[in-house]
């Protein structure tokens, strides 16, 4: 165990000198001197070093040993015995070996990580589709066995034991891998796996430069349900979750290639709420949403499995319906009219309100999408305009009567601008003592070309595009100032439905007042019960608003559409008029004799003034006499005259008043 010769690198690793390397000495002197300079520090004491140096020498075991110095250099020692006897060590520097291994394990322990972290599934595959590596991402993601899925086994294996698992369906591991190959010769690609357990999962092959292929595994199911319910979404109404427009016309489109393909017929029905608007003012949007939920469930109840049920928008609805037509289109739309027509209770409050159909036909009517939506849209403005709460069949005359109509609202949009509107007043007669109480304002049209335009043509349509509110505030204000002129008589004036949905009917009635210098007394509003029927809560604020002006409050065209005597319990009109059509058969019709007697006694109970509108005969007069009327208008005492004939009408009126 004594030195017989050293060189300089063992001296310089352990700092030794010359001196203390003298041959002949000890290794454990060695060891001492060494761990003293400090190059060298151990846990273990030099005898113990020694020992440890003499049993690897002894058992000739000359693997190497590795010495941390204190410069953070690494010495790696061996001990190899001669034959004769002794040893020789050898001291290699393995620093920045060690450092290479450190650094190469550190980057095998990041890949490592990084493998079996990654949120995608990885397997690298050689060119005979053995796996090289694969991470545990993959195997947990389809539910594979650790002990199986190993390196070396092959992708064909992998697809036996996946099918065997019944990770796939309706497949074999033969099938599966025989696909699997012939996708990989068409080169780099990308395919889907529908899992038996509804999961979906998204391979990706990359070529690799040396032969094989890394592919990629990512669960896409949550990303294919995301882009399913954007797909859903953009062709579906998110409230009723019934197929949008857009959709609706891709139906019809397919269902109208059929019909010309296959023959047969084809309906489409437009369905469009009545008095919709009336719920969402009343009882809020909320409310609303729910009604035309419900609405939605009883069309999809009650159409057939192959039939299209769709929301357009707002509150209209569509079906596309196969089957015998129109039969089958009418006996739908008869049905629904009925079930629509009783909506259970909002907010616990019941509601008024009904469907109109619309129905076209193809091919009967055409078998171009935008020309049979035309038919059904005309069909169904046609059932409105019928009174609501019915259904229409689409007739060809329709669309010459639309062209008249859109041609009559253009020259409309310019009339009032044009000055083509003028008053006329009607007087209204107390007959008890055949005095003049006052006149009814009437609006007249006069045209260029078409000449006198009937209120009955014009009005609904200014009603429906709106200009009856600028137009009726034209005749207040023209009706007040006219009637300022007048000695102490009334002038009526006729309120619209739709004016009572714009705001500030109050505020404006205040105003042609005060701007004609009319006094409140003077001025009497008639109200339809349609606009009590839109939205009675709202109108009935808005009439007693007008009243506490001062203003006289009747209720106009009584007994004829909804008639309702609450509407008489929730207001006190000034007066009850009642319907020309009544009085024009009361010489022929018993019926008609008994509505305008149990009006005016109605009216005498409720302290009210009855008229009885359209007065021509002496006869009549007598009638509405008899049965207890307080009032009338008509011919008998006077046709609508202009504004410069009124006085002439009043002086009339009070000569035959003296005679009389």
């Amino acid at each position: 165990m004594r030195l017989r010769v050293c060189n300089t690198t063992y001296r310089k690793i352990y700092w030794l000198s010359p001196e203390e390397t003298r041959p002949g000495t000890h290794l454990g002197e060695l060891i001492e001197r060494s761990m003293a300079n400090g190059p060298f520090v151990s846990e273990y004491s030099p005898r113990q070093l020694l020992e440890a140096a003499s049993a690897k020498i002894a058992n000739r075991d000359s693997s190497p040993m590795r010495r941390r110095m204190t410069n953070d250099t690494v010495i790696s020692v061996r001990y190899c015995a001669l034959a004769e006897g002794g040893f020789v060590a050898t001291y290699e520097d393995i620093t920045e070996r060690e450092r290479a291994i450190e650094e190469l394990s550190e980057q095998y322990r990041r890949f490592d990580a990084a493998l079996n972290n990654m949120s995608q599934g990885l397997c690298m595959l050689d060119s005979s589709l053995r796996v090289i590596v694969c991470n545990r991402r993959y195997i947990e993601m389809y539910g594979l066995s650790p002990d199986v899925v190993k390196p070396g086994i092959s992708m064909r294996e992998i697809m036996d034991h996946s099918c065997e698992l019944g990770i796939h369906p309706d497949t074999t591991g033969a099938k599966l891998y025989a696909d699997y190959v012939e996708r990989l010769r068409e080169g780099e690609h990308t395919l889907h796996r529908h899992l038996s357990d509804g999961r979906i999962i998204k391979l990706n092959h990359k070529r690799m430069e040396l032969g094989g292929w890394v592919v990629t595994y990512e669960d896409v199911t949550e990303r294919h349900k995301a882009q399913a319910r954007v797909a859903h979404m953009a062709r579906h109404d998110s409230l009723t979750d019934l197929p949008n427009r857009t959709l609706f016309r891709d139906k019809m489109g397919e269902g109208l290639n059929q019909v010309a393909i296959a023959g047969g017929a084809m309906a489409v029905l437009c369905f469009d709420l009545d008095n919709f608007k009336t719920v969402n003012d009343r009882l809020g949007h909320a409310a609303g949403d729910r009604l035309l939920r419900w609405v939605a469930a009883r069309l999809k109840e009650n159409v057939g499995e192959h039939d299209t049920v769709a929301r357009l928008g707002g509150d209209e609805f569509a079906v596309l319906q196969r089957g015998p037509q129109p039969q089958s289109a009418e006996k739908l739309a008869r049905r629904l009219v009925g079930i629509i027509s009783h909506p259970p209770p909002l907010e616990s409050q019941s509601i008024h309100v009904g469907v109109s159909v619309g129905i076209a036909i193809a091919p009967d009517h055409g078998l171009d999408a935008d020309e049979l939506m035309k038919c059904a849209d005309l069909a169904l403005y046609q059932a409105k305009a019928r009174g609501r709460g019915a259904y229409q069949l689409f007739e060809p005359e329709m669309e010459e009567e639309a062209r008249s109509r859109h041609a009559l609202e253009h020259d409309l949009r310019g009339a009032l601008e044009a000055r083509e509107f003028h008053l006329v007043f009607q007087p209204q007669v107390r007959l008890e003592s055949s005095e003049l109480t006052g006149f009814e304002a009437l609006l007249r049209w006069k045209h260029p070309s078409r000449g006198f335009v009937s209120p009955a043509e014009f009005i609904p349509i200014a009603e429906e595009n709106g200009l009856i509110v600028p137009i009726g505030e034209w005749v207040l204000r023209t009706a007040c100032a006219t009637a300022a002129s007048w000695p102490d008589v009334t002038v009526a004036v006729n309120l619209s439905p739709v004016q009572f949905r714009a705001r500030g009917l109050a505020a404006m009635v205040t105003s042609a007042l005060a701007e004609a210098g009319l006094p409140t007394q003077r001025l009497e509003l008639e109200v339809t019960e349609t606009a009590l029927l839109d939205d009675s809560e709202a109108t009935i604020e808005i009439l007693h608003q007008l009243r506490a002006l001062g203003v006289r409050v009747s209720l106009d065209d009584f007994g004829v559409g909804y008639s309702s005597l609450s509407y008489l319990r929730k207001f006190p009109f000034d007066r009850i008029k009642i319907d020309r059509s009544f009085v024009g058969t009361l010489g022929e019709s018993p019926e008609s004799v008994a509505i305008v007697r149990t009006i005016a006694s109605l009216g005498s109970v409720l302290g009210v003034e009855t008229t009885a509108e359209g007065v021509e005969t002496e006869e009549q007069l007598d009638f509405v006499r008899e049965c207890g009327c307080t009032a009338v208008q008509g011919y008998y005492f006077g046709r609508p005259c202009p504004a410069a004939e009124v006085a002439r009408t009043i002086e009339t009126l009070n000569a035959v008043r003296r005679v009389a």
